[in-house]
């Protein structure tokens, strides 16, 4: 009789990138297919997945991809994987239509999409999967009981253990207490709050929060959210009709998102609520609520453009109230930071996480994370989703719920963690690590390398000079410009001129303040430029603005 392998691809060395394979003999299920977004050393990257080599090398015994649930560390890399590997994919009702979304940005519209119910079951070569509902910080997430020729695999999904659900649907604890008694060989649980104690609040705490705020504010309400989270969308959409305020909604993603969650009837949104985001200023103050994103700090988003006051329709003013009702993403923080900051400046008071509490985490604490364990009770443990400390800190959890230390495993991405009748192993490694995309392009390190040495190559640099004085924050001359394998500097000076001219006016039309914060500064003139070269000459230098201070 074969072992059953269990080989995670990612998240377990990482937040974000979840990908997990079952295989028994010549069957493979792929489980999620996320991405993780870059930090501070990914220099040119818009993203991360994990590297699936190992599936293309197998794709004839690929039966199919299950996705938890709609968030993009869970299902950002599957337009990638799935251009490799046509294997059908099963998902919730709004899990697949944000993946539809995500698919027609890719151009690849072919994909075999089959949507599943929680309680429905599945016969995926010889596994049989069941869907269990859990209660996360998206609508429509799923745990996963998995059949398998050696026993039950449960696998959680990205969850909590949420008593007042917005949409009262809440965690199937009856399914998975059925499995614990049955016999549950394997478990993976989701790792990322398990160093947090107690229990992780209800998402209707947040609304306590809202209606507090609403009640106290006289003017505007500017909201800024995770453009996937359909509750805290409701919530904002409650209170607003409770407060006699119209909402305008901006921000191609949670605009996308909010219509789909409607159509299919997740998202409740009373007549005559919604208004046209162009709409706002014919409106008193004390009438509106403004719904965004932007609560990461992006440089170009909606938020970080109305913060510096660079937003054609809405411009901050005193009396304003901006709410960032999102949990601050680890590398974030300065840029979240300078937004603050600039809001300030212009009036708004501004309220977040750390002076309030409009944002509660989607993940299941301490003693959830036990009560699962005691639920389900089974032989062998992984600690799934998280960084090293997260999945150590869960095994204590695991010891603690009587679970034997033996049967715990910690495993790192591309481990193989084999099951028989004589137990539980791991045996061996196969090849995985991190693809890096840039826009809609694949590649690995080595590939990043090359990119950078082709675009030197083909369109060559420009570097831009600007001297600013420290304590004015003025610009001191004009722009110098230096270009090396873009254009022949002597005999452009109609180009040269043109990128002067587009500088000079940009920086014109700056605030002193946004002059202040080079990270934007420099994100600006990069845009500016960036727009300028493909429009003119259908290039695409590497543009490095230099800021310097006298």
């Amino acid at each position: 009789m074969p072992a059953l392998k269990l080989i995670p691809l990612g998240g377990l060395e990482e937040i974000g990138m979840n990908m997990a394979i079952v295989e028994y003999s010549d069957d493979i299920m792929v489980i999620d297919a996320g991405l993780m977004f870059p930090d501070e050393n990914m220099l040119g990257v818009d993203f991360a997945i994990p590297d699936f080599s190992y599936l293309i090398e197998n794709k004839e015994k690929v039966r199919a991809v299950i996705l938890t649930h709609g968030h993009e560390d869970h299902t950002g890399a599957l337009p990638f994987l799935i251009k490799e590997i046509n294997a059908p994919v099963y998902g919730t009702p709004l899990t697949l239509a944000l993946v539809k979304e995500k698919l027609k940005e890719h151009k690849f519209e072919s994909a075999e999409l089959y949507e599943v119910r929680p309680r429905q079951k599945v016969k995926i070569g010889c596994f049989t999967v069941e869907f269990i509902r859990v209660t996360h910080s998206i609508v429509d997430g799923v745990g996963l009981a998995i059949e398998t020729p050696v026993g039950i695999i449960i696998h959680t999904g990205d969850f909590k253990i949420d008593p007042t659900p917005v949409d009262g649907e809440l965690l199937d604890f009856n399914r998975f207490t059925d499995y614990g008694e049955l016999g549950v060989t394997l478990m993976m649980s989701d790792s990322t709050n398990a160093e947090k104690g107690g229990f992780t609040f209800s998402e209707k705490e947040v609304r306590r929060s809202f209606e507090d705020i609403f009640a106290k504010t006289k003017g505007r309400i500017i909201i800024a959210t995770f453009a996937s989270n359909i509750h805290r969308i409701q919530q904002v959409i409650d209170v607003a009709v409770q407060f006699s305020r119209k909402v305008a909604i901006s921000g191609k993603s949670i605009v996308c998102n909010s219509n789909i969650a409607n159509k299919l009837g997740y998202l409740k949104i009373p007549e005559g609520t919604l208004i046209k985001f162009e709409d706002i200023n014919e409106y008193d103050d004390n009438k509106i609520v403004i719904l965004t994103t932007g609560s990461q700090g992006e440089p170009m988003s909606v938020l970080s453009r109305i913060a510096i006051n660079e937003h054609n329709i809405l411009k901050i003013k005193p009396g304003d109230k901006v709410i960032l009702s999102a949990k601050v993403i680890p590398g974030n923080e300065r840029s979240i930071g300078q937004i603050i900051n600039h809001l300030m400046r212009r009036g708004a008071d501004v309220i977040y996480e750390k002076v309030s509490e409009i944002h509660v985490s989607g993940h299941a604490s301490k003693e959830e994370l036990k009560l699962m364990m005691n639920l389900v009770k089974p032989k062998y443990f992984v600690p799934i989703h998280g960084e090293y400390r997260h999945l150590r800190y869960h095994t204590k959890l695991a010891e603690k719920s009587g679970i034997k230390r033996e049967n715990i495993f910690i495993l790192e991405n591309g481990d193989v963690l084999e099951i028989d009748e004589n137990g539980a192993r791991l045996n061996g490694k196969i090849k995985t690590g991190r693809l890096y995309v840039d826009g809609k392009d694949l590649g690995g390190v080595e590939d990043m390398v090359l990119r950078d040495r082709r675009v030197l190559a083909q369109d060559g640099i420009v570097i831009i000079l600007i001297t600013i004085e420290r304590m004015t924050r003025k610009i001191i001359s004009d722009p110098e410009i230096i270009t090396k394998g873009f254009i022949l500097e002597e005999t452009s000076s109609e180009i040269l001129n043109g990128i002067k001219e587009l500088l000079s006016k940009t920086l014109r039309d700056m605030e002193e303040d946004t002059l202040s914060d080079i990270t934007l500064l420099q994100a600006k003139v990069r845009s500016s430029l960036k727009k300028y070269f493909r429009n003119r000459m259908e290039r695409k230098p590497l543009i490095m603005p230099i800021i310097i201070e006298l």
